[in-house]
């Protein structure tokens, strides 16, 4: 029997309905949705906060276009300003000019990437590695200390011996909270925040104290400036802030992809992450693994913070090197979906949003604040999935593929049962 033209074309049609199907359910679109919802909450405050559009609206009624086009205005006025702080400058007099925007994206980037590699790896264990601020400031201590402290070293040993420094120094005290939820339980949630704590004001001390971290000869909580053979040569010229820390970030996240997804610890990992009591079932020591994925994300951020004092901060450091970074880096493993590839997409979003928020601010007179919020937001809609299903009208990731094609499955089996049942009568 000769197929029909619908038959011919069914299979083509279904994978293509398959591929838009999975598309659509993936994960990462909650985390579009989640932008644009956040972007949509910073363009109602940022036309609230107008005073162009507090004026017009006071004759909405009479004059309605005029209100309209004061938000346009605002709105358009706010973003534009952004993306010409984070991207491409078209009002620059050259070339350079003009990309340096995007090159000041990718080094705000740089850290963000690195410190939110550790948070996601460590959340596709089932930890919760919140210590990303103690583990930076430690690790910072440790490149810092290697840095300036020892001399006589030519330029590639001296930054690779601080580079060292910095991941030990963030992987042993990660390894302390992994350690302790290991052997006694302790939940890694409390015991890196505490430890956050700890870090800080151990720093505060070593800055505070000759001798240690404290400049000679100063009174000032800040260390000496970096000698140049232990710094991050330039990337691109010393007319951009970009330096290899950026390269050292990407193979950082092509190495934590093939962990993940190439490798069998990458393998118990996940096998952890997702029941640990299968993973001891199968043979798989949980109490090992948990100290070292912690060692190996404490070792991420600890990168993270080498490339703040190595590279983007050399004229020496104080208390605040962190800068936020080890908080943000929990948003953009949110953000990311704990996917290295995804994080380093979240990274560069949230790195734009840094370096536009001043241009936007000095432009157009609009609050830093806002892109504060609008990150907030996006914690926020990342953590409730249902609600931005529920406005995009997404399929949830567990339902069924096709209502119908479930009907015709149903129709399909009712009648082969039927079948039966009159062969056996």
């Amino acid at each position: 029997m000769t197929a029909g033209p619908d038959t011919e074309h069914e299979p083509t049609e279904g994978r293509w309905a398959t591929a838009l199907r999975e598309i659509v359910r993936g994960r990462w679109t909650v985390s579009v949705g989640a932008v644009v919802l956040a972007i949509l909450a910073g363009s109602i405050m940022i036309a609230f906060t107008d005073e162009r559009v507090q004026e017009a609206s006071v004759y909405l009624f009479a004059r309605p276009g005029d209100t309209f086009t004061a938000i346009g205005q605002a709105v358009g006025g706010a973003y534009s300003a952004l993306f010409r702080g984070a991207v491409y400058n078209l009002r620059a007099e050259d070339f350079a000019g003009a990309v340096r925007p995007l090159t000041q994206t990718l080094n705000y980037a740089t850290p963000l990437i690195a410190a939110g590699l550790g948070v996601a790896l460590a959340f596709r264990a089932g930890l919760f590695n919140i210590g990303g601020q103690g583990q930076m400031l430690m690790a910072a201590s440790a490149a810092g200390w290697v840095g300036f402290g020892v001399d006589g070293l030519p330029f590639p040993l001296h930054l690779l011996l601080a580079i060292v420094a910095a991941l030990a120094a963030g992987a042993l005290w990660a390894g302390i909270a992994g350690l302790l939820k290991a052997r006694t339980g302790a939940h890694e949630v409390i015991v890196t925040i505490m430890l956050n704590y700890v870090a800080f004001y151990l720093l505060s001390y070593m800055l505070a104290t000759p001798g240690l971290l404290q400049a000679p000869g100063s009174s000032n909580p800040k260390t000496p400036p970096t000698p140049e053979s232990a710094q991050l040569p330039s990337l691109l010229g010393d007319r951009f802030n970009l330096t290899w820390g950026l390269v050292l970030s990407l193979v950082a996240v092509v190495v934590v992809w093939w962990l993940l997804n190439r490798s069998s610890l990458g393998f118990a990992f996940r096998t952890v992450g997702e029941n640990p009591r299968a993973a001891r079932v199968a043979g798989i020591n949980v109490p090992r693994t948990t100290v070292t994925v912690m060692l190996v994300a404490g070792a991420l951020v600890g990168l993270a913070g080498a490339t703040q004092v190595l590279g983007a901060v050399t004229t020496g450091f104080s208390s605040d090197i962190d800068a936020g970074i080890g908080f943000d880096a929990i948003t953009v493993a949110l953000l990311g979906g704990s996917n290295p590839w995804g994080v380093l997409a979240a990274g560069i979003l949230f790195g734009a949003f840094k370096a536009g928020g001043s241009t936007m601010q000095a432009s157009e007179g609009i609050p830093d604040e806002i892109v504060l919020v609008v990150q907030s937001l996006i914690v926020l809609f990342i953590a409730a999935p249902p609600l931005v299903r529920a406005i995009f009208r997404l399929p949830a990731p567990g339902a069924r593929k096709r209502p119908e094609a479930a009907g015709r499955r149903r129709a399909a089996k009712a009648a082969e049962a039927a079948d039966k049942k009159e062969v056996g009568a």
